[in-house]
């Protein structure tokens, strides 16, 4: 079944209490789909957890995508590949299949990416 990936975007709109993000993430758990995340991605909006309370929450039914040596590598490669430079986006690349949506606030280098990864997905701009 396709997943729902969430960028760094998608998890701040969380934290911040976005409603049609809330709903989308309550909608693929109802529907069975998993939602998924890379470690970069929490790391560039992990702040203060006592003050994220609904990111908090929200993490524990994610998937979490590490950067093990080899991720990390295909991500330089892809980085280099794209001319691009955020490492977050390019695990968000990585990690999506085809048939899955990204939720993202950077639609433009997530479209770049996956189409240098060779992945078919759909692009949510949130």
């Amino acid at each position: 079944m396709a997943a729902l990936v969430f960028d760094a975007g998608a998890l701040i709109a969380i934290d911040r209490g976005d409603r049609t993000v809330i709903a989308l993430l309550a909608a693929a758990g109802q529907q069975g789909s998993e939602a998924i995340t890379s470690s970069a991605c929490i790391a560039q909006v992990w702040r203060d957890p006592a003050r994220q309370v609904k990111l908090t929450r929200a993490l524990d039914g994610f998937l979490e995508w590490s950067l093990d040596p080899i991720s990390a590598r295909r991500c330089g490669l892809l980085l280099a590949s794209t001319g691009t430079s955020d490492i977050a986006d390019a695990a968000i690349a990585l990690l999506t299949q085809d048939g899955d949506t990204i939720l993202t606030s950077d639609p433009t280098d997530i479209e770049h990416l996956l189409a240098a990864a060779g992945t078919n997905a759909r692009i949510r701009t949130i």
